[in-house]
């Protein structure tokens, strides 16, 4: 392995390309560590900072993962959503089998707790106003992978079954529709991409600086009332985004005017 010094390339990214490279013909496997900095360093004839910072590189987009204390190694597969939060939904609502086999949703707590801008604006209410709260976390076999919460008004929901600190037997929005005697009708999904909190970075296991991914789910009733706000986030380097959708066909040309005259 070796950096061209005339190319324009910066050496960092020559050595980041280089990595890709033989990760991606499998010179290193998921979860295989990689030669310690100092060692590649040695092997590209370059400053350990420099190696340092092609690794920084690909760990921000999501080709390696750094473990303190344990070194740096090749991440899994990427955690797909092709479903955004409609895979709540329908007939298989809740997440599809194939997910549940290799996601984890763990209850974290649930209570009351001010409501932060986004949804406050979502519900009409001021910020910092007391909704009840239930919030979760994803893990796969090895790691978190994405942090929640769903919310509701106290007026809905208040001494129901949504403000107990107990997992369901089925999808929440089917316990709230039976809960608040509303019926989800229509849902809008904003996705945004963001530097994580303090905690977000830490109960994710990422660095302060890794992008996350950030939905706003919102659920109406038939008359465009909120029912539940849910939030979610995700390293955005192990997350990638896959919608699939129909094309419409070209409308038809509408017939000539048969008292028009061509020509």
């Amino acid at each position: 392995m070796q950096i061209n010094p005339g190319a324009a390339e910066f050496p960092h990214r020559q050595i980041a390309a280089q990595l890709t490279t033989r990760i991606r013909r499998g010179d290193w496997a998921p979860g295989e560590r990689l030669p310690s900095i100092p060692a590649m360093a040695e092997m590209f004839g370059v400053a350990k900072q420099t190696v340092q910072r092609a690794v920084d590189q690909l760990r921000v987009e999501g080709v390696l993962i750094t473990k303190p204390g344990s070194g740096t190694y090749v991440r899994g597969t990427r955690r797909r959503l092709n479903r955004l939060s409609r895979g709540r939904y329908g007939g298989f609502r809740g997440y599809h089998t194939d997910l549940a086999a290799r996601y984890r949703q763990q209850l974290v707590s649930v209570g009351r707790s001010p409501a932060p801008a986004e949804v406050a604006d979502a519900f009409g209410v001021p910020d910092g106003t007391e909704l009840i709260c239930r919030r979760h976390l994803v893990r796969t076999e090895d790691s978190p992978v994405e942090v929640g919460a769903s919310w509701f008004l106290p007026a809905d929901a208040a001494g129901t079954s949504l403000e107990r600190a107990e997992a369901f037997g089925r999808p929440l929005y089917q316990e709230a529709e039976e809960a608040t005697g509303r019926r989800y009708v229509t849902a809008t999904d904003t996705i945004s991409a963001r530097q994580p909190s303090r905690e977000e970075s830490e109960t994710l296991q990422i660095r302060p600086d890794t992008p996350v991914l950030h939905l706003l789910h919102v659920a109406y009733d038939n008359a465009r009332k909120p029912i539940e706000v849910a939030q979610a986030t995700w390293p955005g380097p192990m997350t990638t985004l896959t919608e699939e959708y129909r094309i419409p066909a070209p409308a038809p040309e509408p017939d000539p005017d048969p008292g028009l005259v061509l020509g």
